[in-house]
């Protein structure tokens, strides 16, 4: 099924490595999954996206009490790689599968002519974290952002920093940024932010790998946000759910500073089209950084990613179950209740469901 589409509309309404396995199959309350599956689902991937992962198996397995489902959050780029070989049934990373990797196929659980169902499930804003004593956030334009990441603004006195924050009291600190070392949907999500809205201080493309060496590296989500509230005068970036009584950055659009929330970030994939040129049930996001109007543009949107066709129907039964659930207003209330993120709009919930429908 190869129908092409051009544009589209994502409209959103508000909003280390370990398997996140099946004892926590007797959390939490029942779904509208059938009661009669059983097997067992693999998944991996985004570190991000692990807290909606818990609450999701969790929901699942206490309906279904016969599947078993486990989700390694080993990080976006480890999933890709994983369900390309084969080695899960289905993949959650932060960023899609680009055009030149969808190209060279090889999916090794999939049927051999089959694409693969990219569905945005999990939406919500990057936080940029600190750790200032005694300075619980500041505003910040995209700029200087940039320039505290690469390693031009280097102290926490730096003018650029200090001109827009009157009257809060910043230390002669030397500022150490942490960033992720594995490769990271995070990562890529944040450094496109960077190269879109700063790109005369972010001068390298969006990518998933660090591009300079610079600052601290740190292994994961869990591992920056470590790095920075063990440090002194550092700042990381990390999924917003994981922010924890770290210091924010508001972010300046336009003439306001936004701080992060699953509302303002919504509101910039609300803007978003579909990428040109994918089949219908590829439903990934060309996500606009500059917003004109208050909205918070360092947003992740993570996929959860199967088969079109799988090459075991039994699998794909269950796929196709679990990716139902993840989509339904109750999957989505609860990610949005267990980990902050802006649940999927009527219409996204209209074009997810007919691409799930694509699953066998």
């Amino acid at each position: 099924m190869n129908i092409k589409r051009s544009g589209g509309i994502a409209a959103i309404a508000l909003v280390g490595a370990i398997a996140l396995a099946s004892c926590a199959a007797n959390e939490g309350g029942g779904t509208e999954a059938p009661s009669d599956l059983s097997g067992t689902l693999v998944g991996a991937g985004s570190s991000a996206v692990g807290a909606a992962q818990e609450t999701w198996i969790a929901e699942f397995q206490t309906a279904n009490p016969e599947v078993t489902i486990t989700y390694d959050p080993a990080g976006s780029g480890a999933g890709r790689e994983t369900f390309l070989a084969g080695g899960s049934d289905f993949a959650g990373t932060d960023r899609a599968f680009k055009d030149e990797e969808l190209a060279a196929g090889g999916f090794a659980s999939c049927a051999a002519d089959s694409g693969i169902v990219q569905l945005p499930l999990y939406i919500s804003p990057i936080a940029v974290i600190f750790n200032v004593e005694g300075v619980d956030t500041l505003n910040l334009d995209a700029d200087t952002i940039a320039g505290i990441f690469a390693g031009t603004i280097t102290n926490w006195t730096d003018e650029a920093i200090t001109s827009q924050n009157e009257g809060v009291e910043l230390p002669d600190l030397a500022i150490t940024p942490v960033h992720r070392s594995d490769d990271s949907g995070t990562t890529e999500n944040f450094t496109d932010y960077l190269a879109q809205a700063a790109p005369e201080v972010w001068t390298y493309e969006a990518d998933g790998v660090w591009p300079i060496s610079s600052g601290e590296a740190a292994q994961g989500t869990s591992g920056v946000v470590d790095a920075v509230t063990n440090g002194t005068g550092t700042i990381g970036y990390a999924d917003a759910s994981r922010a924890g009584g770290l210091g924010t950055v508001a972010v300046l659009i336009g003439e306001d500073y936004v701080p992060y929330s699953a509302e303002a970030a919504a509101a910039v994939v609300d803007a978003s089209p579909f990428v040109e040129g994918r089949p219908e049930f590829d439903l990934s996001l060309e996500l606009d950084r500059t917003p004109d109007s208050e909205a918070y543009p360092i947003v992740l949107v993570a996929y959860l990613v199967g088969c079109e066709t799988y090459l075991d129907a039994a699998q794909a039964e269950l796929v196709k179950a679990y990716f139902t659930y993840m989509a339904s207003p109750e999957g989505q209330a609860a990610a949005s209740e267990g980990a902050g993120s802006a649940p999927i709009s009527d219409a996204l919930f209209e074009r997810v469901t007919a691409a799930i429908e694509v699953i066998g």
